[in-house]
């Protein structure tokens, strides 16, 4: 990845590796609906005047609104109660530690999709050490929680998986602002009903307002933002990698402000799980090993449209006016000219994928 592709990682690892803390603070004082409905009303808030500062959010909602109804409830409305909600029973690590599966589920269900991010060896190779780490940390963990709580963290981890998917195909051309904010305030309306009903009779003790202001401003609306911009910078694929890193963030954290022990198993998990994540984030192969497939990630817009060659055969059948005739050998009148003076301009860069309304 590119510096700055490293930066977001960076900050994702952490930003998304503290809010497991901050849930289990506020859900035993405050329900699961109350949790979702104010960190997303803080986002949506702190984001809104910005986006519409922007301008053209209305216009941006109206013409992506399918997938952006479906991100949000993938990504947002659904997986965050039932983490929240699976966080009652059990504990904050252990949750933190499951949602590690966010990156193997992710690969299958790029697969399913059209294979949008080819697995090449080196990220096999990355995402099988980064799973061992996982394993590591997760062994003296793993105690107590029912069957219904395990489940609802498995739907977390399918939508974790499964909401990059649809951004990097249908909503790239939308700012990563507008679309954090319209999600956010779509699902701060579709809670509020609930919170009120089961909203705290009193005043919550100053330690959940703190972690509830923390899940609302940094670990939503801050995140929500960086992680777009990644997935745009790195892809889908090694967008997610970053919940290898974040139940090391948690496991550290919580070893230097809670006194948690530092075993040598979990520093040991926690270089297993920084190397996988460094080979499942890595560019193209050298010379010698399989490249991850013409049109993977270049480090631009771009590299977030699966090449024409690798396209499925449905996508194929898509009307041409909604498909630009990439072969080279269509006469001109049928490629988009966006400055009708050099040859290279007749063929557009993220216009090869249809967009949400073609579909």
């Amino acid at each position: 990845m590119t510096a700055r592709g490293w930066f977001l990682f960076s900050l994702m690892g952490v930003v998304w590796g503290i809010p497991y803390l901050m849930i289990k603070v506020a859900v035993d004082a405050v329900s699961p609906s109350t949790v979702v409905f104010t960190r997303c009303a803080i986002g949506a808030v702190l984001l809104l005047p910005f986006a519409l500062r922007q301008g053209g959010l209305a216009r941006a909602v109206r013409a992506h609104w399918r997938p952006l109804l479906a991100f949000a409830c993938i990504e947002i409305i659904v997986p965050w109660f039932t983490l929240s909600d699976a966080e009652r029973h059990l504990s904050s690590s252990t949750a933190g530690l499951l949602i590690a599966g966010v990156p193997i589920v992710g690969v299958a269900a790029a697969r399913f999709f059209g294979d949008t991010d080819r697995l090449g060896p080196r990220r096999a190779a990355g995402l099988t050490v980064g799973l061992a780490g996982v394993a590591v940390l997760t062994a003296p963990h793993l105690t107590g929680g029912d069957a219904r709580s395990l489940v609802e963290v498995l739907a977390t981890v399918v939508g974790y998986a499964t909401a990059p998917l649809i951004a990097a195909r249908h909503l790239k051309s939308v700012s990563s602002l507008q679309l954090t904010a319209a999600c956010l305030a779509l699902a701060a309306l579709v809670y509020a009903p609930a919170a009120a009903v089961t909203g705290p009779s009193v005043m919550p003790s100053g330690k959940v307002l703190a972690a509830l202001a923390g899940l609302g401003v940094v670990c939503t609306a801050v995140a929500f933002v960086a992680f777009l911009e990644l997935i745009k910078e790195a892809g889908p694929g090694r967008a997610t990698v970053i919940t290898y890193v974040n139940p090391a963030i948690a496991v550290a954290a919580g070893a230097v402000f809670l006194n948690e022990p530092l075993t040598p198993g979990i520093v040991t998990a926690f270089a297993l799980i920084l190397a996988g994540s460094v080979l499942a984030t890595a560019g193209p192969a050298a010379v010698g090993e399989p490249d991850e497939g013409a049109g993977a990630v270049r480090r631009t817009d771009a590299s977030l449209t699966p090449d024409a060659s690798r396209t499925s055969d449905a996508s194929r059948m898509r009307d041409v006016s909604c498909t630009p005739d990439v072969s080279g050998t269509s006469d001109a009148s049928h490629m988009p000219d966006v400055s009708g003076t050099s040859d290279a301009s007749r063929t557009p860069d993220v216009s090869r994928t249809p967009d949400a309304s073609c579909t």
